[in-house]
């Protein structure tokens, strides 16, 4: 801050009572900027020393007339100011004769001119002494915050129970406040050196002690100082811990002040001791507990391993009572029927026999539908999948639908043009939306409304983790709603049992929903249903969305052509389905070499025989079907390979099982259906 605008100290005060000069001297420094004041005597001059006075611009004349009033001003002035003078002297050519009359102030601080002078001398000597009082209300001022910072600094180690000490490593002399003394034991009064200091430092310490001593003053270190060490108490022989921190200053090489504080920290000491003893003993008191929990744990797991086993009989009683009730029925329509038919040809009774050929067909095929189910259920049939069009699927089953439901039953299918396509088997959805479909028809016997609606759902992360029964990801919804009786939350929780059903005796096979859930989980999806009693249910089945396949793969329907004479290797091991397949094969007019394991197959394919195409079944004795085709490629690389299946786990999904011209046919199939396979794959 400019001195002439200082906001204390910036008045010139002048005193020249005799001609113009005072009058001369303030037109000068007012056209300089300064706040100037005249004073007709010493008196009055004494009367404005205040915060305002910059400096005193006196003449020798004015000191003539007496200036104790102002030397007793000068006194009253706190110690910290010493306003500087300006003294315009008479100029004399005898100095020694007759010495100056100096004013009240310190001779050190005061500024003597000759006259005559110049303006420049004049107004250079009232800036300098200017600057100089504007540096004593600097020094003020830090001595005004340093005493504050003091008195803080006391009031906090004072609240804080802190000790101080003060150290001269160059004289040994050492100062400690009554708090550093009293956590030694010490009267307040009592003189500290060195030696008084250390012996009263615990013997187990005092070698710690020495050794931070030496480390905090020595100048090739940072002169850091943090132990914690005990003492005994001087007079009450009280063993105290403390923890002391410091630090020294160095100049010259060496350290010149070693300063620090102490504070009590025997109750967090005793707070450690005690927390470590109760860690020893709640170590020994976990490994107890872990001990009990273990053999708990053994004990509850023991139980659950029999809860388990129990409802696994449960389940494995009712799915084959469900089982053998549903098969006695079918076997008893097709033995019923063939034994009739046998009875009728051995008494030459030939007519009506289509009737019981019939019935024992349809029985077979009820006996395959549900053994399909089971598969789907347990997540093991074959699934053929491929992108598959769901919106188009579900249009063009919009007449099945119609023709299963009752006329009282009002049928929406609600397709979203975004779905696209589903990477799933386009059979085995249509089986599931007509089950679905067939379920809702059954909830609603008083009539209602049956909605399929399609659309494409994005599950997140957060979502998978909170149902972590099915990934994150694109996923094409097919959802079948009815506004039928609804359903318990009791009975929901049960809907995907096998063989559970709510559907009289006799009604129902309790595998449809079963089926739909083992048919999602096996494509990669999920099920989601929701009901509730006298509104209705939802069920939501959750396809993994795909692209659209490059091409068609819509095929016209094959009709089965004779052959031209080529050879089939046929490798089956259950007889009656080997000498079946060979009678087909015959009626289509290729020769048929037999085998019925691997071992008998493997050294004909390592012959030099003519093989048009190899039919193996899947699930072969030792090695399966896909590894005989393996080992068929080696000798015969564009080998064409049919494999029959009745159920082979690694064979579920088809895509990931077949290779280059390889293809799969399910069992039971019907004749006409493998010769049309066996047609399409030889080219025919």
């Amino acid at each position: 801050m400019d001195h002439k605008t200082a906001s204390e100290g910036h008045r010139v005060l002048v005193c020249a009572p005799f001609g113009r000069d005072a009058l001369s001297i303030k037109v000068l420094l007012d056209a300089e900027g300064y706040d100037v004041a005249i004073c007709p005597d010493l008196g009055t001059v004494a009367e404005h020393l205040d915060w305002r006075i910059g400096v005193l611009l006196l003449t020798e004349e004015a000191l003539k007339q007496g200036n104790e009033s102002l030397r007793q001003a000068f006194q009253q002035q706190p110690a910290w100011s010493d306003i500087p003078t300006v003294l315009l002297a008479a100029q004399r050519t005898n100095h020694a004769a007759r010495p100056r009359p100096m004013p009240a102030g310190r001779p050190d601080n005061s500024i003597v001119l000759e006259r005559p002078l110049g303006k420049a001398s004049l107004v250079s000597a009232v800036a300098s002494a200017m600057r100089s009082r504007q540096k004593q209300f600097a020094m003020r001022d830090r001595q005004t915050e340093l005493a504050e910072s003091e008195s803080r600094l006391r009031l906090a180690t004072d609240a804080a129970d802190v000790g101080t000490w003060d150290h001269d490593p160059r004289d040994g002399t050492i100062r400690w406040d009554a708090r550093c003394k009293a956590l030694f034991g010490m009267p307040a009064d009592t003189v500290v050196d060195n030696a008084l200091f250390l012996a009263h430092v615990h013997d187990g310490d005092r070698k710690n002690v020495e050794a931070a001593l030496v480390g905090a003053v020595d100048p090739a270190g940072d002169g850091g100082y943090d132990i914690e060490y005990r003492t005994i108490g001087m007079t009450d022989s009280v063993t105290r811990w403390v923890g002391a921190r410091g630090g020294s200053f160095f100049a010259d090489g060496q350290a010149i002040r070693f300063i620090g504080t102490i504070i009590d920290i025997t109750a967090r000491k005793e707070a450690e001791e005690a927390l470590d003893r109760l860690n020893r003993t709640l170590e020994d008191k976990v490994a107890e507990r872990t001990a009990d929990l273990e053999a708990e744990m053994a004990t509850r797991a023991h139980a659950e391993d029999a809860l388990r086993q129990s409802q696994k009989m449960e389940a494995v009683g009712q799915l084959t009572g469900g089982i053998a009730h549903d098969f006695n029925n079918m076997l008893t329509g097709v033995i019923g029927g063939l034994d009739i038919i046998k009875r009728r040809i051995a008494s030459g009774r030939l007519d009506d026999l289509d009737r019981f050929m019939d019935a024992a067909s349809v029985s077979a095929h009820r006996a395959a539908a549900l053994t399909q189910r089971l598969l789907a259920f347990s997540r093991r049939q074959s699934l053929d999948t491929r992108p598959v069009d769901v919106n188009e699927l579900t249009q063009s089953l919009e007449d099945l639908l119609r023709r299963t439901i009752r006329e009282n039953i009002a049928l929406a299918i609600v397709s979203n043009e975004q779905v696209g396509f589903a990477v799933t088997d386009a059979n085995q959805l249509e089986n599931a939306i007509l089950n679905l479909v067939i379920n809702a028809r059954d909830a609603m016997p008083d009539g209602g409304q049956l909605t399929i609606e399609t659309s494409l759902v994005e599950l997140d992360e957060a979502y998978a983790t909170a149902k972590p029964d099915i990934a994150a990801g694109r996923y094409v919804m097919v959802a079948v709603s009815d506004t039928g009786v609804g359903m318990s939350p009791d009975l929901v929780a049960k809907v995907f049992d096998p063989f559970f059903t709510t559907k009289p005796i006799g009604q129902g096979t309790g595998l449809g929903l079963s089926m739909v859930y083992g048919f999602a989980r096996q494509s990669g999806g999920q099920v989601r249903i929701h009901s509730r009693p006298g509104e209705g249910t939802s069920v939501k089945l959750y396809l993994p969305a795909g692209e659209a396949p490059e091409g068609s793969d819509t095929l016209a329907a094959l009709r089965v052509q004779k052959g031209e004479g080529q050879t089939v290797l046929l490798v089956e091991d259950d007889d009656s389905v080997r000498v079946l397949i060979h009678e087909v094969l015959s009626e289509l007019a290729y020769r048929t070499i037999l085998a019925k394991d691997a071992n008998e197959a493997i050294p004909v394919l390592a012959s030099d025989r003519t093989i048009d195409l190899l039919v193996s079944d899947v699930g072969l004795p030792g090695m399966n079907g896909r590894q005989l085709a393996e080992i068929a490629r080696t000798h015969r690389p564009e080998l064409p390979v049919l494999f029959v299946t009745g159920y082979a786990e690694n064979a579920a999904i088809r895509a990931g099982f077949l290779g280059t011209n390889m293809d799969m046919i399910t069992k039971p199939f019907a004749l006409d259906a493998l010769g049309a396979k066996i047609t399409a794959m030889l080219g025919g």
